[in-house]
């Protein structure tokens, strides 16, 4: 209701401001006119014949010339009498008052009546996922016309598999990406991308095929992460777990920080039971020395590192993989409030980065630490 009458005064606005100028008549003042000039004219011709100023054959003429012309100007002023002019405002009054909002309101209800009901944020984010979709589609469309004209065009092959595998067609990406590095050549990249496509085409299973081609990307590149991820779950898939836990720790060691991935490795590092404590990496000679320890010391030294790192963590807290391994630690060294202490600390530290506290709270999921 508020908003309906903010608008109602609106147009009332609206329509004084055309209606205030139509409303005002014409001015009295007389003086200025072409009426009152020759009028005026007249009678200095009466005034000066009289006083003898001007003789009586130009006093005539002179009479004659200015009545005519008062008589053309009397005829102009009365085509546009006041009552005339009166009729026209009143008719633009009229058609101002009922058309203004007549127009207004035909524009605004169909576009922005506020009786129309929300448009619900999920709704949104379908009609949007169904619209990139579509343009997808698009696109594949588009690439496929043109690879069938243009069969050994690597970049288009390049451009369409991902896409394909994007929408769920895997067996059509399967074969783009083998079309591709028969065009592009190889690289580590297109086998790895290869052997991920076969895998979703056999709905998640590493088969013989795909790891062949996995073992390839190895091959040209070991650090190739996705190659060494899904090595990782061929050995899980084939009973192998320690294997697959050797592979995604050495894969996490070497990953960066902030790669997208890592998630995904600590939940399969986690599920295979690899998920103990991992210390900051140790030089040669202090592995040697920890060998010669009995347990007392080497609790003692194990101990150290954790509170070292503690310290670390209070001073750059943004490291996520540096809180989880803290958390195991302590859950490995038997103190769980010290975890929970912890996991608190490590959830502040990064609260402001909504990444972060995603794979902060995964991590801690896997470790037990739901709350």
């Amino acid at each position: 209701m508020t908003l309906w009458f903010v608008f109602a005064l609106m147009t009332v606005a609206a329509i004084f401001a055309v209606l205030w100028p139509l409303g005002r008549g014409a001015s009295p003042d007389n003086q200025g006119s072409e009426v009152a000039v020759y009028k005026d004219q007249l009678a200095e011709i009466e005034r000066d014949l009289a006083a003898g100023l001007i003789a009586a054959p130009e006093a005539e003429a002179a009479r004659v010339e200015i009545s005519r012309r008062l008589l053309a100007a009397a005829g102009s002023e009365s085509a546009l009498s006041p009552t005339s002019s009166l009729k026209w405002r009143r008719a633009a009054a009229a058609l101002a008052l009922v058309g203004l909002p007549l127009v207004a309101a035909a524009i605004y209800v169909p576009l922005g009546s506020p009786a129309l009901h929300d448009f619900p944020l999920a709704q949104r984010e379908r009609g949007a996922g169904q619209g990139m979709a579509q343009s997808l589609e698009n696109l594949v469309v588009q690439v496929q016309q043109h690879l069938e004209k243009n069969p050994t065009d690597g970049r288009g092959w390049n451009v369409l598999a991902p896409v394909l595998e994007r929408l769920g067609r895997f067996d059509e990406a399967v074969r783009a990406y083998r079309n591709s590095i028969t065009y592009n050549g190889e690289s580590a990249e297109r086998r790895s991308d290869l052997g991920e496509a076969i895998t979703a085409a056999a709905s998640g299973v590493v088969t013989a095929e795909a790891k062949t081609e996995l073992e390839r990307a190895h091959a040209l590149n070991a650090d190739d992460p996705k190659a060494n991820y899904f090595l990782g779950l061929a050995a899980e898939q084939d009973g192998r777990k320690d294997d697959a836990a050797n592979i995604w720790r050495a894969l996490l060691a070497k990953a960066p920080a902030d790669a997208p991935w890592r998630p995904l490795v600590q939940t399969s590092l986690a599920r295979v039971g690899g998920g103990g404590v991992t210390m900051p990496a140790l030089s040669d000679e202090t592995i040697a020395a920890s060998k010669e320890m009995n347990d007392g010391d080497r609790n003692a030294m194990i101990r150290s590192m954790v509170e070292r790192l503690a310290t670390r963590l209070k001073q750059n807290g943004d490291d996520v993989e540096g809180w989880l391994r803290l958390v195991r630690a302590y859950l490995v060294m038997g103190d769980r409030d010290k975890a929970l202490g912890a996991s608190t600390d490590a959830r502040q530290a990064v609260a402001k980065n909504s990444e972060r506290l995603r794979q902060l709270n995964e991590g801690l999921k896997t470790l037990g630490l739901d709350g």
